[in-house]
């Protein structure tokens, strides 16, 4: 498991950025081999909406599409506890680092890569 980042270059416009990450995230697919993915998406009741967020979800879900996957799905924190036979109410601390959790590192990550590593097994769960 690894937890990285992928960092667009400031200087891109919007559709360029939007080209870097799906670019990126098919290489990843391709060089890593990945069968099942995840992708935490905004919930639909959000008070926040971020439309460059919402356009970076778009691409990757099309990304996912395109790929060689062989299945993914799209998670709001229901689903992902779902997935993960959990609860909301149980999810939520876990998120929030308040429950151990055995992946190495965990109580050193921030709410969203533990919220990302949750997604990525609740696409291992369900393959």
């Amino acid at each position: 498991m690894n937890i990285d980042q992928i960092v667009v270059p400031l200087a891109f416009d919007t559709p360029e950025a939007l080209k870097y990450v799906r670019s990126n995230f098919l290489d990843i697919i391709r060089e890593y081999n990945i069968q099942q993915a995840g992708i935490r998406a905004t919930e639909p009741n959000s008070q926040r909406m971020n439309i460059k967020r919402l356009q970076i979800e778009g691409v990757i879900i099309e990304a996912f599409a395109s790929s060689p996957l062989k299945g993914y799905y799209v998670g709001h924190i229901s689903s992902i506890a779902s997935r993960l036979g959990l609860t909301r109410t149980h999810l939520k601390p876990m998120i929030e680092g308040n429950v151990p959790f055995e992946v190495d590192g965990w109580q050193n990550m921030i709410n969203e890569e533990r919220e990302a590593v949750l997604c990525a097994l609740g696409a291992e769960h369900n393959a």
